[in-house]
């Protein structure tokens, strides 16, 4: 009932993917809830279904959703072990997904290909570089819409993931995403939202939230 397809890994993004299947691995069962985010969900649920990128799907909870909703997904996730894992969910679901396991900054896809880009909770390494990113954003055509959702991090989380060898600086965080989409999109929204429907005991409840649509 779906696709599964090996993206491109280079030496950063190897052991990108060796430290997510680490984490992954520690438990048998799913890391996550099996629930789609709620801003997803609540940003997503009225739009005309069409093509879909889901950056960094996890064991799948989002693309699962998306699809059953009717959309056309591709899902890439860095971590082999979540990708099984979300291979066998989509199975059980009935749901067509295609499955890439890679780096999302490393992997081409066509420019102009997808109607929705969704990235929940990236973890997008600035070391790839901008013109990376500025290629990924590439990928949403006329008319299409961003939607990048982040933790609203309190400066005890960053040093709580500092002190765990995770800098968030590392990463491309919304204001830097906003940055990069130049004049070829709108920014509808980019603002600090209350999270929908958030795990029980998540420590996480506000999003910042970016929504932006291709010019």
């Amino acid at each position: 009932m779906d696709r599964h397809q090996c993206g491109e890994k280079g030496p950063g993004s190897a052991a990108q993917a060796a430290d997510w299947d680490a984490r992954y691995s520690e438990r048998d069962g799913a890391r996550w809830s099996g629930r789609p985010n709620g801003r997803l969900v609540a940003e997503v649920v009225s739009l005309t279904p069409g093509r879909a990128l889901d950056v960094g799907c996890g064991e799948g909870a989002d693309a699962i959703w998306l699809a059953r909703s009717g959309w056309a997904v591709t899902a890439i996730e860095i971590s082999d072990v979540a990708v099984i894992r979300a291979r066998e969910a989509a199975e059980r679901a009935g749901a067509i997904v295609e499955w890439v396991c890679g780096d999302v900054l490393r992997t081409s896809f066509p420019a102009g290909s997808f109607d929705l880009l969704s990235m929940q909770y990236p973890a997008l390494p600035k070391a790839a570089g901008e013109a990376a990113v500025r290629a990924l954003l590439g990928t949403v055509r006329p008319g299409g819409l961003l939607l990048a959702v982040y933790h609203d991090l309190s400066d005890e989380h960053r040093e709580h993931m500092k002190s765990h060898g995770v800098d968030p600086a590392d990463y491309v965080d919304a204001d830097d995403l906003a940055r990069l989409l130049g004049d070829e999109f709108t920014i509808e929204v980019h603002a600090v939202e209350p999270r929908i429907d958030p795990p029980p005991d998540n420590p996480h409840i506000a999003d910042v939230v970016l929504r932006a649509r291709r010019r």
